[in-house]
């Protein structure tokens, strides 16, 4: 049938009007791809042909820089000091072990060193950066870089690591820094991606550890392009991470110093405390080690030295460890009678020399007796009888409260590992720990610091502290944090009678300045600097035997407790060494010359001894002179 030419026209427009639509679009298309074109061959042009070289872009992680750590006058005593590393990326270096055995040509690696990198390079993610040796030396380093095209993957590098330039003066307080482990890794329940770093280092024991996420900052990145080989080609993007935060703590380097000094080779602890704040202003334990080597990665040797010396160098003594306080705690039992109502200061008791209780004898140490002796006396002479009479009125209960009033059996709040608890042991503690009762033999020991009751030396300087204030002060290591002060707490006073406060501190001062005291020879004859204090020795052993006829780990503990000056009390001083004898003949001497540092701020002048102490004082000085410039030839080879 034929189509009429109106349908026809109709039809030509319809299809006309369709190819200029089609055209159009078609054109615009074309028009936009040919700009898509330009701009990818003309403005990109580099960006691709870079691609096309088979280029790819990566991310990783920038550690952050970890915060400092200052004594209180500003001297620095942990840093991060430049080192120079080379490091290797596993995924990008191919054959590890042929590029491995290239690096070995320009840089000493020993077998062990190269089979334990391979395993943890096994281990951890490919992708990750390994550091493959550091504390390289410049020409080391700059022999790698020339090299890096032959070593796929390896990449020389400027970093930082920790460093502690006071070597064994901190190493228990500030603690160390080391390689994030597995276990490390097990304790925390979502990981910062930092600590799944290889080789990352964190704060393994002292203030490091407890202020590690303070300390260590946040992470930044970086964006980076590198070519088929590996070959760093430029940083597309970088954001800096933030710095840990800086620490300043209470502690006195120069004190610290002469501290670990005095301590010298013997197994022994000593604690300073400001008795107005609550500043540690040093905590010594001796003997001790260089922290340096933990860092850098301690050789099996050396950790086998200090693990099987029986003097314990590990240790941190003056917080973790933990002795009988011996008559120490003598203060403890006379407050808590007083307080009990049950015996006042005037009061006397006789000393036969020893106190007879269900057919058995509590021996007094002077076996001849005290005779008659009431609270001054009994302290400055020691006498054992008399608190076992206090003990049979006032009660256990009564002593362990008082105990713990004072400081001891009670966990205080401090940055460093381990701290010691003690025990202030009361009837339900030795039902709880023994399924035993408690019985009157217990009283008796534990009136005079033996038996169960155990103490650390911070304890003990917290107690001497809290005797010579009357206030509840507690010990403070932390002193500021990126210049923000720390709150200094425990102002408010002891809930103990100030006459009963007043007339210990009298007893304090008879052992240290009477003639009959048990601390004489030690006292400070310096005007307006008269030193009080309590000495102790407590038993390791249920048999008396002299401590020369025994081996050294049998010996008695020697102790002393001190604060000063005795009008206006601003120090406390807690000594403890271990297996060293009487607390009158090894411990108050060593009490004394840390006191006297504190109070003169530096070495005092002879005339603040007794003249009958100097000529041992000249030698201790002689001595300590000669570790200094031992420790200063150690730190310049550092």
């Amino acid at each position: 049938m034929r189509r009429a030419p109106k349908d026809t026209e109709e039809s030509v427009r319809k299809i006309t009007r369709r190819g200029l639509v089609m055209g159009g679009l078609m054109g615009g298309f074309a028009t936009l791809l040919a700009g898509r074109m330009r701009y990818m061959q003309v403005e990109q042009a580099d960006a691709f042909r870079l691609l096309a070289e088979e280029n790819r872009i990566k991310f990783s992680l920038i550690p952050p820089e970890r915060g400092l750590i200052f004594d209180r006058n500003g001297r620095p005593i942990a840093v991060n000091e430049q080192i120079y590393r080379v490091v290797i990326v596993p995924e990008d270096a191919g054959d590890l072990a042929n590029t491995l055995a290239r690096l070995r040509k320009i840089i000493p690696l020993t077998d062990e060193e190269v089979d334990k990198a391979l395993e943890e390079m096994r281990r951890s993610s490919p992708f990750l950066e390994y550091t493959i040796a550091d504390r390289l030396s410049w020409q080391q380093l700059s022999e790698v870089a020339v090299n890096t095209p032959a070593l796929p993957g390896i990449s020389p590098e400027v970093g930082l690591s920790r460093h502690y330039p006071m070597l064994e003066d901190f190493a228990h307080v500030i603690g160390y820094v080391g390689r994030v482990s597995d276990y490390d890794l097990s304790k925390i329940e979502d990981p910062d991606p930092l600590l799944r770093l290889p080789q990352f280092q964190i704060g393994k024991t002292g203030v490091e550890s407890k202020w590690e996420e303070p300390l260590r900052g946040k992470a930044g990145n970086r964006r980076i392009e590198v070519n088929a080989s590996g070959r760093v080609m430029r940083e597309l993007d970088r954001q800096q991470g933030i710095s840990g935060a800086d620490l300043q703590l209470t502690v006195d380097s120069q004190l610290q110093n002469f501290v670990q000094a005095r301590l010298g080779t013997e197994s022994a602890a000593a604690v300073v405390m400001d008795v107005t704040n609550g500043d540690l202003l040093a905590i010594g334990s001796a003997p001790s080690f260089d922290p340096n080597l933990f860092v850098r990665g301690i050789s099996v040797a050396d950790y086998r030295t200090l693990t099987e010396n029986d003097h314990r160098p590990l240790a941190n003594k003056a917080a973790q460890g933990v002795y009988p306080p011996g008559s120490t705690f003598k203060m403890v039992t006379a407050l808590a009678a007083m307080e009990a109502g049950v015996v006042t200061a005037g009061e006397t008791f006789y000393c036969p020399g020893h106190k007879e209780i269900s057919g058995r004898r509590f021996h007094c140490w002077k076996r001849s007796g005290h005779g008659w002796v009431d609270l001054e006396a009994s302290l400055e002479q020691s006498c054992d009888v008399y608190y076992y009479e206090l003990a049979m009125k006032a009660g256990i209960e009564n002593i362990s409260a008082m105990a713990k009033k004072l400081g001891i059996g009670v966990r205080h709040d401090v940055p460093m590992s381990a701290v010691a608890e003690g025990i202030a042991p009361s009837k339900e503690w030795k039902a709880e720990r023994y399924e035993q009762p408690w019985v009157v033999g217990d009283s008796l020991n534990a009136s005079i610091g033996q038996g169960f009751v155990l103490a650390s030396p911070l304890q003990l300087a917290v107690m001497a502290s809290r005797i010579a204030s009357g206030t509840r002060i507690d010990p403070r290591l932390v002193k500021s944090v990126d210049g923000k002060e720390m709150p200094v707490t425990g102002l408010e006073p002891l809930d103990i009678s100030p006459t009963a406060l007043s007339q210990v501190r009298k007893g304090m001062y008879d052992v240290v300045n009477s003639a009959r005291g048990t601390a004489r020879g030690s006292r400070i004859v310096a005007e307006g600097m008269t030193m009080a204090g309590k000495t102790g020795t407590s038993q390791v052993r249920s048999v008396v035997v002299r401590n020369q006829d025994v081996p050294w780990e049998q010996r008695d503990h020697a102790l002393f407790v001190a604060f000063a000056p005795y009008d206006n009390p601003k120090y406390a001083v807690s000594v403890v060494v271990e297996h060293g004898g009487g607390g009158s003949a090894v411990a108050a001497p060593v009490a004394r010359d840390i006191m006297l540092q504190t109070l003169y701020g530096g070495l005092p002048p002879m005339e603040a001894y007794p003249s009958s102490a100097r000529w041992e004082v000249e030698q201790m000085r002689k001595e300590l002179k000669l570790r200094d410039d031992l420790l200063r030839e150690a730190s310049d080879r550092a």
